[in-house]
């Protein structure tokens, strides 16, 4: 039993010389029926190793038989991918207004509370979903045909957010500057956590800052309180989302590729998308916390900087994180300044620089973490 497979291409954006910019769209179609799949990588055009990820999974989906669609869209963000200063690739902000490339996606609140409305206490689950998803269609749909136009960078969102929003799984692969695998899992899809090979875990609440993942789970998750609320019984529409960040930015590594997508299959089969499938969870340390202990830490001085803590290892309150060079002060006790952690944390990622500026933001940590 074999998926049937198709490509095609979708415009996203348009240079200069007026000739489009497009990507491939990967499609592999089950025999049987089942959940309806979108993954993507590359929005932030540095971080190219989901491309890698999705490589793999593609020689995966040849042989594996699945159920219902899985959609790939590797490299989704040309734009991006395309602006270089010398050897590094400047592809996070939209180059014309500064716009992240990850934060045009589209949620609308007040629409949600308004469908919610319409919804009766006999009406089943997949109607629901049917009608919502028409909703939420229209919605982006207007927005995208707006008479004032939009950005770049919305636009590229909301043509991408066109492709994912029939999806009941959303996986978005992204990378960090210097960083160790990690993945952001919103709090009423806790269990799948432990589905993938990641061992460190961000939970996120129902908020919307204006990533996919975010623009994907809010909306139904917002509709599920509002009914469960409203008649006193559960609705779950089973539709997840989730942003993957699968190491640095600027690096591909083809056999660690494999294994994320391994990874990737593995809560795949936990959530019935492969047929007869044996790919499960590694055995492995995983570690969470919520958001809002996921922690910033910003120098308050700048200077050259040693990064003494590595990525993924944990530090304990008092130790030394990093060492920041003042050249201005070489030769008395002044040009070495110890930067140390103010609490039990584990480092995530660091900035990917060694020359920093007062508040820059450092190192992002898990603090007031849990094993999983």
């Amino acid at each position: 039993m074999s998926n049937s497979f198709s490509k095609e291409y979708l415009v996203v954006a348009q240079n200069a010389s007026g000739r489009n910019m497009q990507v491939p769209i990967y499609r592999f179609r089950g025999q049987q029926q089942g959940p309806k799949v979108y993954i993507q990588s590359s929005i932030h055009g540095a971080e190219v190793q989901g491309n890698v990820v999705i490589y793999h999974l593609i020689q995966w989906l040849k042989r594996i038989p699945i159920r219902g669609e899985i959609t790939l869209v590797p490299n989704c963000n040309p734009v991006g991918t395309n602006i270089k200063a010398g050897e590094y690739t400047l592809g996070r902000f939209d180059p014309v207004n500064g716009t992240n490339w990850n934060r045009g996606y589209y949620y609308d609140r007040d629409a949600v509370l308004k469908f919610a409305r319409t919804v009766g206490p006999e009406e089943s689950v997949e109607s629901i979903k049917q009608r919502f998803r028409q909703v939420l269609q229209q919605g982006l749909h207007q927005r995208l045909n707006a008479d004032w136009g939009l950005g770049l960078a919305n636009q590229l969102n909301l043509k991408l957010q066109t492709l994912a929003m029939n999806a009941d799984i959303v996986l978005d692969l992204h990378n960090g500057p210097v960083s160790s695998r990690h993945i952001y899992v919103p709090e009423y899809a806790a269990d799948a956590a432990k589905l993938f090979n990641i061992p460190h875990v961000i939970f996120i609440p129902n908020l919307f800052a204006g990533a996919l993942d975010e623009a994907t789970f809010c909306p139904w998750w917002t509709l599920s309180e509002n009914l469960t609320k409203k008649y006193q019984r559960d609705f779950n529409f089973n539709i997840e989302a989730f942003t993957v960040e699968m190491g640095s930015q600027e690096v591909v590594n083809f056999a660690e590729g494999e294994e994320d997508a391994e990874g990737i299959l593995s809560y795949l089969n936990g959530r019935d998308v492969l047929v007869d499938a044996s790919i499960g969870p590694a055995p492995m340390l995983r570690y969470a916390s919520k958001l809002k202990d996921y922690r910033t830490l910003f120098t308050q001085t700048g200077g050259i900087v040693e990064y003494c803590a590595k990525p993924g290892v944990p530090v304990n309150h008092g130790e030394c994180l990093a060492k920041v060079l003042n050249v201005d002060e070489l030769d008395n006790e002044r040009a070495v300044e110890l930067i140390t952690a103010p609490c039990d944390l584990i480092p995530v990622l660091h900035f990917p620089s060694a020359s920093v500026l007062s508040g820059t933001q450092l190192y992002k940590c898990l603090t007031n973490y849990h094993q999983l």
